[in-house]
C-alpha cells in the first residue's frame, strides 16, 4: 500500500529500530505519524529528533505501556504488583473473559481509537518485556513462602507471593494483547500490522553462551524465545482471520546495533553502576551461608563507573570488547536499525524483501490437498452407510469444545426430524415450531440422552426449565461452581453452548432457512460457472447433509469464522 498520505502508527517509535523506522517513513511522505514509546520523555525526545526529517506530515508523540489497561499504562510493574489493587485489576484484566468491554480497557485500543491509523509498525521488544517479568524467580518465592506457612501465616502473605507469581505468567497476556490488537485493528479498520520480532537469542541456538544464569541455556531466555515464536504464529492467525489487517513480521536473527558510541556512565536498567571497593588486606571469610546480596560488604567509593560504550538500544550498551566479542564471525554478529527499516517499508510498498515471517509461514505450511478432498467424500459416504446399517445418526460429541458447534448441530438436526421438509418449517409460527421439536426431543429418548451426555442442556421453551445431565459445559468455570442466573446470563449461555428450544431461537432459525436453503440459489440456478458458490449450494432441502451445511454456512456467514486461505 501507500506510505504517501498514510496515518501511520509507530509504537516503540523511541527505540533503536523504531526511530530508524520513522526516518525510513517519513520520506515516504505520510500525512500522520504517531510515535509510541513507554515514557512520556521518550515520546517527546523522539519526535523532536524526527523534526528534521517529518516535512509536511504531522508527527505526534504518545506513551504509556500497550500490554496493560489505560488505567495502569503509566504505572511501572514493581509498582502495580506492590499495591493489592491494581495487582488485581492487572491479573484480571489478563485472565477474564475477553468480551469487547473489557478488551477495550487496554490502552493499546485506546491508542488504535484515537489515532486511526492505516498502518501499524510495532517495534516494541515484546517477549523480552513480558518474559523478563521472570516466573522463576517468583516462583522460589512461592514457593518459600508456602514452606514456611504456618497456622500464624497471614494468609495474604501467601496471597501476595501467589498473585505476584501469577502476574509474570507470560502467554496469557501475550494473548490478551493480540486479543486486544486484532480487536482495535478490525472495529478502526487498521489495513496493515507490521511487527519487528526477535529470535530471543540473537540468532544462536541453545548453545548460547550468552545467558542470565548460571543455567546455559537459561529458562528466562528460553522463555524469551517461546514467547518470540508464540507470537509470530498468532500473528500467521491473525493473518488469516477474514477483516483484520494485511500482517507481516521482520525477525532479525542478530544484534540490532548501534544508536551511540560514546564515553560516560555506564547504566543498567536504567541506574547507574555504583562503584564499590573490598580492602584485599581484609577479605570477607566464607562461612556456612553465602548470600548473594549483602549491603555490608564492600566500602563505597561514592562514584559511578564510567568507561567507553556503543548503545544498542533495547539490547542495553556493551563495552569495546564484548562488542568485538557478540558480534563477531560465528556468534551473534549484527544487524543494523536501516537494513530492518529498509525492509519494513519495502513490505509495506508491496515489494518483497524476503524477510516477512508470516508470509514465509504462509509458503511452507502444509495446507489442505487434492487427495483429502477425493478421500473426503468416500469418507463422509462410508460413515452414511454405517449410520443407515446401525440405525443411529451421529451428530455431535462435543470434543471441539466449548460446544457452541455441537449446540447448533444438535438444533438443525431437531428441526431436519421434526420437518422433513425444512421448507415446511418456516411456514409455521415459532411457538408451534418450538412445539414441534419438544414432541421430538420428548419421543427420542436416545437422542435426548446423548445431548445430555455430552454436557449440552436442553433449555425448555418456556425459558424457565431445562433438562440436564450431572455436568455442563457452558458456563465455563470461572472460580466457582454456581452462577447467578439473570436474563442476561441465559441468554449468553444458551447463544454460547445450550440447545434452545425457545421459539426466539426458532425465530432465528427460520430466518436463517429462509437465507441459507429456500433461497440460497438467488435466482441463479441456471448458472453452472465456476464463479457460482458451489460449496454453499443445497442439493434439496432433504439432502443427508442438511445439518453440516447449515452449520458451516452459519459459521462463515454469520459468525465471520471462515477460511481465507486454502
Amino acid at each position: 500500500m501507500n506510505i504517501k498520505d498514510s496515518r501511520i502508527l509507530v509504537l516503540g517509535g523511541w527505540g533503536l529500530v523504531g526511530a530508524a523506522i520513522c526516518k525510513r517513513l517519513l520520506a515516504g511522505k505520510p500525512s500522520y505519524l504517531a510515535v509510541l514509546s513507554l515514557r512520556e520523555d521518550e515520546a517527546q525526545d523522539a519526535v523532536e529528533d524526527l523534526k528534521p526529517f517529518k516535512g509536511a506530515c504531522d508527527v505526534v508523540p504518545d506513551w504509556g505501556d500497550i500490554f496493560l489497561t489505560t488505567e495502569l499504562k503509566d504505572r511501572l510493574r514493581a509498582q502495580i504488583l506492590d499495591d493489592p489493587v491494581m495487582r488485581r485489576k492487572f491479573i484480571d484484566g489478563v485472565f477474564e473473559k475477553p468480551n469487547e468491554e473489557r478488551l477495550k480497557l487496554f490502552f493499546l485500543y485506546d491508542i488504535i481509537a484515537k489515532h486511526k491509523p492505516d498502518i501499524i509498525i510495532d517495534s516494541v521488544n515484546s517477549a523480552t518485556g513480558l518474559a523478563y517479568q521472570d516466573t522463576y524467580t517468583a516462583y522460589y518465592d512461592v514457593r518459600e513462602a508456602l514452606d514456611n506457612a504456618g497456622p500464624d501465616m497471614p494468609v495474604a502473605e501467601i496471597r501476595n507471593q501467589v498473585e505476584r507469581l501469577t502476574s509474570t505468567i507470560s502467554i496469557p497476556q501475550l494473548i490478551r494483547h493480540l486479543q486486544v490488537l486484532n480487536e482495535g485493528c478490525r472495529k478502526h479498520g487498521v489495513r496493515m500490522f507490521v511487527k519487528i520480532g526477535t529470535t530471543g537469542t540473537g540468532g544462536m541456538g541453545l548453545n548460547i553462551p550468552y545467558t542470565h544464569s548460571e543455567d546455559r541455556p537459561s529458562g528466562q531466555l528460553l522463555s524469551k524465545s517461546s514467547l518470540a515464536g508464540a507470537h509470530s504464529l498468532l500473528l500467521f492467525l491473525m493473518g488469516r482471520t477474514p477483516g483484520s489487517p494485511f500482517v507481516k513480521e521482520i525477525k532479525p536473527a542478530a544484534v540490532i546495533a548501534w544508536k551511540k558510541i560514546a564515553y560516560g556512565e555506564i547504566r543498567r536498567g536504567g541506574k547507574p553502576i555504583p562503584l564499590f571497593d573490598c580492602n584485599p588486606a581484609a577479605p570477607v571469610e566464607l562461612k556456612s551461608t553465602f548470600k548473594r546480596i549483602d549491603d555490608s560488604a564492600g566500602q563505597t567509593k561514592n562514584e559511578n563507573l564510567k568507561s567507553v560504550y556503543i548503545d544498542t538500544g533495547e539490547n542495553g550498551i556493551f563495552s569495546t570488547e564484548e562488542f568485538f566479542t557478540i558480534t563477531n564471525a560465528d556468534q551473534m554478529e549484527f544487524v543494523t536499525p536501516e537494513e530492518i527499516a529498509y525492509s519494513v517499508v519495502t513490505e509495506i510498498e508491496g515489494g518483497n524483501s524476503g524477510f516477512d515471517v508470516v508470509g514465509a509461514l504462509d509458503a511452507v505450511v502444509m495446507g489442505p490437498t487434492y487427495r483429502a478432498g477425493i478421500l473426503r467424500k468416500h469418507a463422509l459416504d462410508e460413515m452414511v452407510r454405517l449410520e443407515q446399517e446401525n440405525g443411529n445418526r451421529s451428530i455431535a460429541f462435543e470434543m471441539l469444545g466449548p460446544p457452541h458447534l455441537s449446540k447448533l448441530l444438535y438444533e438443525a438436526y431437531l428441526i431436519w426430524l421434526a420437518f422433513p421438509q425444512v421448507s415446511d418449517f418456516c411456514s409455521k409460527t415459532p411457538d408451534e415450531s418450538a412445539t414441534a421439536l419438544l414432541k421430538v426431543i420428548t419421543a427420542n429418548e436416545n437422542l435426548r440422552a446423548t445431548i445430555l451426555s455430552i454436557g449440552v442442556p436442553i433449555l425448555m421453551p418456556n425459558g424457565k426449565s431445562i433438562l440436564r445431565g450431572p455436568e455442563v459445559k457452558i458456563p465455563s468455570y470461572a472460580g466457582s461452581n454456581e452462577f447467578k442466573v439473570d436474563d442476561e446470563s441465559l441468554n449468553e449461555w444458551a447463544k454460547k453452548g445450550w440447545l434452545d428450544l425457545r421459539p426466539s431461537n426458532m425465530k432465528l432459525w427460520q430466518d436463517r432457512i429462509e437465507k441459507h436453503v429456500k433461497f440460497d440459489d438467488g435466482g441463479n440456478r441456471d448458472d453452472s460457472s465456476s464463479g457460482y458458490p458451489w460449496p454453499s449450494r443445497f442439493e434439496g432441502e432433504s439432502d443427508t447433509h442438511f445439518v453440516g451445511k447449515i452449520v458451516t454456512r452459519i459459521f462463515i456467514e454469520e459468525e465471520n469464522g471462515g477460511r481465507i486461505k486454502g
